[in-house]
Formats: structure tokens, C-alpha cells, sequence
């Protein structure tokens, strides 16, 4: 990654940083046209993205596709509840607002924080596996208000169906043609109730959502050896939804860690800028990282979270940031060797475009792997079946198996990921150690 802006690795001046009141007020008084196809609904990969600056995310997008996402629950019997997850983004409380609205409306039973907070991704995609095990009808699924680590001007709205990953394509491109449907008329056929009454409505739920997901990441991460080895870990949120997440982790397992950053800023002003000059909380990126990095030395190891913390980034005191599929090698290496109670045919699946460094692994270890088109939907079926004992994806973002071989999360998880680094210096040494077996034989 080569830097084409002076700006690279240095903090913002004030006059280059959002402005979050101008944002925030295009959002609700700018209205899309639906015969411009840069301001239609339009799911990619990771759901649909954009700003309201230049009306690709704005308050008609999300009334336009809840209410999409609430017919398409209605039409395929979906009854449970709906899980709900937002970041940091300036846009993602407004959006929240506005499903909201329409989910009450429509008398969806919603879960959202119960401490009006955060919530990742893969905690999303944890509460509706655990809420779905044993069950065959009344079945959750979830959505997250996130555009990622995209600039802090963006927002984003992905939908994860019953098996908690990402949708596949059969329900984005349908969710999708509704949503833009409901654009085109003017918005006739949404349903909607005021803000202050929705928050009321017997279908929306307050949950706690940190305490189950903390108190279950032992039983995917060796914690008990992170923290009898006494490793330090360095931890940046990125000021993303994981920030109020760490310190009870650190608290309830008693590891030797410290937050280097807890701050939670719109602008996200404490970024240094990425390669191109523009703020992105993009852990896999040594310039967004560029704080962490200098820090290394404080550390045994540290690491990093994208704004959803579904991506992860991993810091050593010799190598510095490690490169994003460097890592995901060193990953299946240790796993497939210290995790016994894994299938034997569980394979390791990487998308086409990951490096071949992960082959090479691959063929050590004896494991079957599959290679897939871009995009973590892919490795949905494989993780909740424990058909893959791995899934990972060349822009830093993959989950794995409980210690167990059962499902943990479908979804790509940056919580497990950068804990995973820790147990690993605690076993053998450090990341590094592993990554030297990577090499061929």
C-alpha cells in the first residue's frame, strides 16, 4: 500500500473533518431521487452504503428498506425477534431512529442496547446463532447499522437472515427492488409511527448485550492461558461499537490488557488519515494504524478493530502491523493444531483473491481447502455446520469454531481475531513464531 497524499499517517487539521451537523440535517431534509441510480438502494457485499451528502444514505433509504425487510420477514414466516446493532457513525443513531419507526410500526419485536450503546457485528450474528439453537420455527435474525470502516461521513445498513451471516444475494436483490419500489412511489406503503411512541411499543425490546457475548468468548479463545501467561495486550477500538466492550472482557477474565484509546468522536478526529489523505478506520491499513503502531513496544502484542469490529488488525513488537494475510496463515496454523476437538474433515475456506501463503498451509496441515467468489456469505453454510473450522478473507476479516467445533459466529469477528493473536504469544511464543511455519516446506 503506497501513500498518494502527504496527509498519510498524520492526524487531520479540524477544517478537513466532517461536519457532523450538516451530515446529520442532509440526512433527514435531503430526499433521494430513485431515477438517479447513485441514490437508489443498491446492496453490495456488506449491505447498502453511502452518505447524505450526496443522498445515497439518507432518512428515505432506511424507511424504504425496514420496511422491505419487514416484508420479506412477513412473507417467509419470520417471526422472532430481530437483533439490532449500530456503530459509531454520525448517521448510524439517525438511521437507528428511522427503523425504528418503521419495525414498531409494523409490530416487529426488535432487540436494541439496552444501555442505548453499541453493538458489533459479530455480537449481531452471536445473539441470533444463540438464540436459534434448537429451534426450527420463531427463528431471530438481525441487522447492523454500519458502512464498516468507510470514511465518517458514510453510513450502512446490512441484514443478517436466521443462519446469522451475511445475506446472500436471493434476499439482498429482492429487499433491494422492494426498498427502491417504496422510493419511486413516494414512499406510499410505509409504515411508520412517531419516534417517541416506537420506543414504547410492546414490540421493542431492551437487551443486554455485552454480558452474554463476554462471558461465552472463553469457550472460542483460550482465555484462561491469556491470562496465566500474563501477555500484555495493547487494544484500540478505533473509537468503533467494541469500545464499551473491552473493559468488561478485560474485567471478567482478568487478563493483563490496557485500551489505548476509549474515545468515541463522529469526526473520529483521532485517526491519523489513510493512504489517500481520508479518515478510515481501516485496521489492515499501516497508515489508519499508524498510532497503534507507534506503540508497539509498549506491548507484547496489540491490535485493532474496524468501526463494526468484524475486521481485525494485528500489531507485534518486531514485525509492527502484520500483513492482513500473514496473519490469517498464522491463524489456521496454530487453530488446526491446538484445537482437537475440531472435525477431522473440517476444511479452511479463503476467498480467490487471499494469497497463497494460506495453500501452502493448508497442504501442511492435511486440511481440504476451499477457495470462494469475494465476500463472507460464502463461508456461511461451512461455519454454522463446522464444516470449516476457519473462514477468513484477504481485507482482515474471518472467524472460526468454537474450542468445542461448534458454530460461533457466521459473521466475520474482530473480537475473537485479536484475541486469538494473545493466545497464540501465550502458547508459542508470538505470532511471528507461527508465521515462519507458513513458509514451504
Amino acid at each position: 500500500m503506497t501513500a498518494s497524499n502527504p496527509a498519510a499517517g498524520k492526524p487531520l487539521d479540524s477544517a478537513d473533518l466532517v461536519n457532523v451537523p450538516r451530515l446529520v440535517t442532509a440526512y433527514f431534509a435531503e430526499k433521494p431521487d430513485p431515477a438517479d441510480p447513485l441514490q437508489r438502494v443498491a446492496f453490495g457485499t456488506s449491505g447498502h452504503r453511502g452518505t447524505s451528502l450526496k443522498n445515497s444514505f439518507n432518512e428515505n433509504h432506511i424507511l424504504a428498506t425496514t420496511q422491505a425487510l419487514c416484508d420479506h420477514r412477513r412473507e417467509t414466516g419470520l417471526t422472532g425477534p430481530l437483533f439490532v446493532g449500530i456503530d459509531t457513525h454520525a448517521l448510524a443513531e439517525p438511521a437507528l431512529v428511522s427503523a425504528v419507526e418503521v419495525f414498531a410500526a409494523n409490530g416487529v419485536d426488535i432487540m436494541i442496547d439496552d444501555r442505548g450503546g453499541y453493538t458489533p457485528t459479530p455480537v449481531i450474528s452471536h445473539a441470533i446463532l444463540s438464540y436459534n439453537k434448537g429451534r426450527t420455527s420463531g427463528l431471530a435474525d438481525g441487522i447492523v447499522i454500519t458502512p464498516s470502516h468507510n470514511p465518517p461521513e458514510d453510513g450502512g445498513y446490512k441484514y443478517n437472515p436466521p443462519h446469522g451471516g451475511p445475506a446472500d444475494t436471493d434476499v439482498t436483490a429482492k429487499v433491494e427492488k422492494a426498498a427502491n419500489a417504496y422510493l419511486e412511489a413516494d414512499m406510499k406503503g410505509v409504515a411508520r409511527i412517531p419516534y417517541e411512541r416506537a420506543r414504547k411499543a410492546p414490540s421493542t425490546h431492551l437487551r443486554d448485550y455485552i454480558r452474554p457475548f463476554v462471558a461465552d468468548l472463553g469457550n472460542t479463545v483460550d482465555m484462561a492461558l491469556v491470562k496465566s501467561s500474563g501477555v500484555k495486550i495493547g487494544i484500540d477500538p478505533l473509537g468503533g461499537a467494541a469500545v464499551h466492550y473491552w473493559r468488561p472482557i478485560i474485567e471478567h477474565y482478568g487478563i493483563n490488557a490496557a485500551i489505548v484509546n476509549d474515545v468515541v468522536d463522529p469526526t473520529f478526529r483521532f485517526m491519523t488519515a489513510d493512504w489517500d489523505g481520508k479518515i478510515r478506520m481501516d485496521c489492515s491499513s499501516p497508515y489508519a494504524m499508524a498510532s497503534l503502531i507507534r506503540m508497539k513496544d509498549r506491548f507484547d502484542v496489540a491490535f485493532a478493530n474496524d468501526t463494526d469490529a468484524d475486521r481485525h488488525g494485528i500489531v507485534t513488537r518486531t514485525g509492527g502491523l502484520m500483513n492482513p494475510n500473514h496473519y490469517l496463515a498464522t491463524a489456521i496454523a496454530y487453530l488446526f493444531e491446538h484445537r482437537p476437538q475440531w472435525r477431522k474433515d473440517a476444511a479452511i475456506g479463503k476467498t480467490i483473491v487471499s494469497s497463497s501463503i494460506i495453500d501452502r498451509v493448508a497442504k501442511k496441515l492435511n486440511r481440504k481447502l476451499v477457495e470462494t467468489p469475494v465476500g463472507f456469505k460464502w463461508f456461511v453454510e461451512g461455519l454454522g455446520s463446522g464444516g470449516f473450522g476457519f473462514a477468513g478473507e484477504e481485507s482482515a476479516g474471518a472467524s472460526f469454531l468454537r474450542r468445542d467445533g461448534s458454530v460461533w459466529t457466521t459473521d466475520k469477528d474482530g473480537v475473537v481475531m485479536g484475541l486469538l493473536a494473545a493466545e497464540i504469544l501465550a502458547k508459542t511464543g508470538g505470532p511471528g513464531a507461527i508465521r515462519a511455519s507458513c513458509s514451504p516446506a
